[in-house]
């Protein structure tokens, strides 16, 4: 059960909180400037590649690492592929996770290696294989870590994990909250606008930064519900299925992450898909047990001590639709012909970075507010 009376009375927030979880996404635009000073201190806008790389690998562990591949998947369009190296192994922990090139990788190819861990014996090993092919390495990772001796030793480029700005700079550790992402994003955006596969430059990514801290704004704890689009989010899926339907290249992403981040942080499962497909691919979860109205038992019976069903509802994520064709309207109209609830989410006017960056900011928001109301995770 939600409390959403938690959600307005930030000390209670506070107490709640023990994995520093809001903190974490505050600080997402301190993150992305300490980043971008990292990059810049590693060299990469001295870089001067001869070309675009033929494909774009990504390697790392952790979900932090597959929003990663997938955001700049999504940013680098037909300029690249992009391929996320899913790893293998019997448990997922450091020592047992293998990575393994493609069999076409060779000298034309860039590899990146993220990670807020820095331990796995199997991307240090990938490195080396990248390296035998003749493929240029990059990795983000804790300054001296194994990995970043690793990347070093076969003459790859290293810029160091940016950790949060209020503690001192660990070299072992970094922080697993919302900020992660952007410390293994951002040096990425600079490298990727080097070589020529998207549009980052650095006063790009300052606005990025400045959006995040906007959204932090708006979404900060001492910000009441009614005006809180995060708080207002999160009280809305209490008890709910969401159904996260995006439209818009960025959006993309952004509902993937926030599905991932639902389950991660709040224990709550949740479904995405892309519009136009997921009407027909979610329309049958409007009509069966999860619909609004679905409840076979007598309404008048006792409900006190039983298990509030999951109802589904749809929450739609908007970033600039293709050619300007949206498929929302026909979201809606699905949604509310069936009596199921919609929350939306549309950012500000800005640049695509911009988008995606306030995307991400108000649903981790929202994914930390869940999970710190939830009765369950209160001390």
């Amino acid at each position: 059960m939600l409390d959403e009376s938690l959600l307005d009375t930030p000390d209670a927030l506070a107490r709640a909180d023990r994995r520093g979880l809001l903190r974490g996404a505050a600080e997402a635009g301190a993150r992305v400037r300490t980043a971008a000073r990292h990059a810049a201190e590693a060299g990469i806008a001295e870089l001067t590649p001869e070309g675009r790389p033929r494909a774009v690998l990504v390697a790392g562990s952790g979900t932090a690492a597959s929003a990663v591949a997938d955001l700049i998947g999504a940013l680098a369009g037909a300029s690249a592929p992009v391929i996320r190296l899913a790893p293998t192994g019997v448990a997922h922990a450091a020592g047992a996770l293998r990575w393994a090139l493609p069999g076409w990788a060779g000298s034309v190819d860039l590899l990146l290696i993220v990670t807020t861990d820095g331990s796995e014996p199997g991307l240090a090993q990938l490195a080396e294989q990248a390296y035998r092919r003749g493929c240029t390495v990059v990795g983000v990772a804790p300054q001296r870590s194994p990995l970043s001796e690793a990347v070093d030793g076969v003459h790859g480029m290293v810029v160091p994990l940016a950790t949060a700005p209020y503690e001192p700079y660990d070299e072992t550790q970094a922080s697993a909250g919302p900020g992660a992402l952007w410390a293994l994003f951002t040096p990425l955006l600079a490298l990727l606008d080097r070589v020529g596969l998207i549009e980052a430059s650095p006063e790009a990514l300052a606005k990025v930064a400045d959006r995040l801290d906007h959204t932090a704004e708006r979404c900060g704890p001492a910000i009441a519900t009614y005006s809180n689009p995060a708080k207002t989010l999160a009280a809305e899926l209490a008890d709910s299925l969401p159904l996260i339907w995006t439209e818009g290249a960025g959006a993309g992403p952004a509902g993937r992450r926030f599905a991932t981040v639902l389950a991660e942080l709040a224990g709550r499962p949740a479904l995405v898909a892309e519009l136009p497909e997921a009407l027909p691919a979610h329309g049958v979860l409007l009509v069966g047990d999860f619909a609004a109205g679905a409840d076979p038992e007598d309404f008048f019976r006792d409900r006190v001590e039983e298990q509030q069903a999951l109802r589904a509802r749809v929450v739609l994520l908007r970033d600039q639709p293709a050619g300007g064709l949206t498929a929302a309207p026909a979201a809606r109209e699905l949604a509310l012909g069936h009596d199921t609830p919609i929350s939306e989410l549309e950012p500000e006017e800005g640049t695509q970075l911009e988008s995606i960056a306030e995307l991400l900011a108000v649903t981790d928001f929202a994914a930390v507010y869940l999970a710190l109301a939830d009765s369950s995770d209160q001390p």
